[in-house]
């Protein structure tokens, strides 16, 4: 089908293809020098991919960027500057297409071939990321600490993280439905929405496809936007990135780990509760049982934010319901309180023989360090309860059932 201009002003819609409209969707800041040939690029890409589309340029522009932009038929969107995560957020009430192809306003990225973004979404795929490393970067066009350290490194990271099978996280050129955009429901308003994106296309199972594309230098004249904020910028973005990958990974950080420590605790407090003992030439004592009580209780309570994490984020409303059947209030107060009580039993025995014996113990008791640990767990068990009851609570208030009382 032959796509014209015409087919992106007034509505935005062609009648031939309403219902496969490609939006692209990308931040403009200062690039009167490219904005141009941009905007042309982009319609040029609609025309070779055969489908009705709109450019929209979330403009925040202290520049002619955004009047050149609507000179070559582009639909202007003037934000404050807020960082580019939030401009895409700006973008969403406004974006009219089926696909959404989002990228940067600097000619880097080669809007004129996009077809293979668009092929990618047809055959079912909901998020389609470009990526540099299997594609041709021109000479010049990514500086060597960000081609061969930065990037390398981050997305090795991420894969780790989220199980994912990434080679070019950073690469801005990208596209996705509506419906994913919408699912993905963006936190981030600076340089981390990328990695954000892209983690949370992992953590929703979403259909995900990369595509190797060209990566091309500056224009004469133009300078990049990490340059223009100063040598920290990169590091900056580096940072940021780790931060959301964090943020988004309870798993990784608190769940698996938080295991491993409540079962390691558990196992020395269990072996020495009733008194030191060797293995082979090893002796296990008191400290050995400290250190077990430490791990058991720092493990559940990893364990338990993990599970709220979990909740909270509800990436898998599935499991949000069977941690709620599961976590009920009834299941965690109860059960707090008999581990509590165990606990205290235990140590009220030690408390009765302290008093009998004048305030001095003449050895060490290992079933109150036991009971220490139990009074410690049940505590948590309650505290987390509570917390994990205001969460659902909370979903129910916003309309989200996923979960039993």
């Amino acid at each position: 089908m032959s796509v014209t201009r015409a087919d992106y002003n007034g509505c935005g819609r062609s009648t031939e293809s309403a219902e496969k409209l490609v939006s692209i969707v990308v931040p403009c800041l200062n690039e009167e020098l490219v904005i141009g040939e941009f905007v042309d690029w982009c319609f040029e890409g609609l025309r070779r991919a055969g489908v009705a589309g709109e450019v929209l340029i979330v403009d925040s522009s202290t520049d002619r960027s955004p009047e050149i932009a609507e000179q070559k038929g582009a639909r202007v969107i003037r934000e404050p500057k807020r960082g580019l995560g939030q401009a895409y957020l700006d973008a969403l009430p406004h974006i009219r297409g089926k696909y959404v192809i989002m990228g940067d306003a600097d000619l880097t990225y080669d809007f004129r071939d996009i077809t293979a973004f668009i092929a990618k979404l047809d055959e079912g795929y909901e998020f389609v990321i470009g990526t540099r490393m299997k594609g041709s970067i021109e000479p010049g066009a990514m500086p060597w600490l960000h081609h061969y350290f930065g990037t390398p490194l981050t997305t090795l990271i991420l894969n780790l993280i989220y199980h994912s099978k990434y080679s070019d996280i950073h690469c801005g050129m990208r596209a996705m439905t509506l419906d994913a955009l919408k699912r993905i429901d963006l936190q981030s308003t600076s340089w981390e929405y990328a990695s954000e994106m892209v983690l949370k296309a992992a953590l929703l199972q979403l259909r995900t496809a990369e595509v190797p594309i060209k990566f091309y230098k500056d224009r004469e004249g133009r300078e990049s936007h990490h340059r223009r904020t100063g040598w920290l910028s990169p590091w900056y973005a580096g940072w940021i990135n780790l931060k959301v990958m964090f943020l988004f990974a309870p798993d990784f950080f608190l769940f698996w780990p938080g295991i491993l420590m409540l079962m390691v605790g558990l196992g020395l407090v269990g072996a020495l509760a009733q008194g030191p003992f060797m293995a082979g030439e090893v002796g296990f004592d008191l400290h050995w049982m400290l250190l077990g009580l430490t791990l058991a209780t720092l493990g559940y309570g990893a364990f338990h934010l993990a599970v709220l994490a979990k909740v909270y984020y509800n990436f898998r409303p599935s499991l949000t319901a069977r941690i709620g059947r599961v976590f009920t209030y009834n299941r965690g107060m109860i059960g707090g309180a008999l581990l509590m009580l165990v606990g205290l039993v235990l140590d009220l025995g030690l408390t009765i023989h302290w008093i009998a014996r004048g305030g001095r113990l003449e050895e060490i008791s290992y079933q109150g360090v036991l009971g220490l640990m139990l009074i410690i767990l049940g505590f948590q068990t309650i505290t987390s309860t509570l917390i994990m009851q205001m969460v659902l609570i909370s979903r129910r208030r916003n309309g989200d059932r996923s979960y039993q009382r």
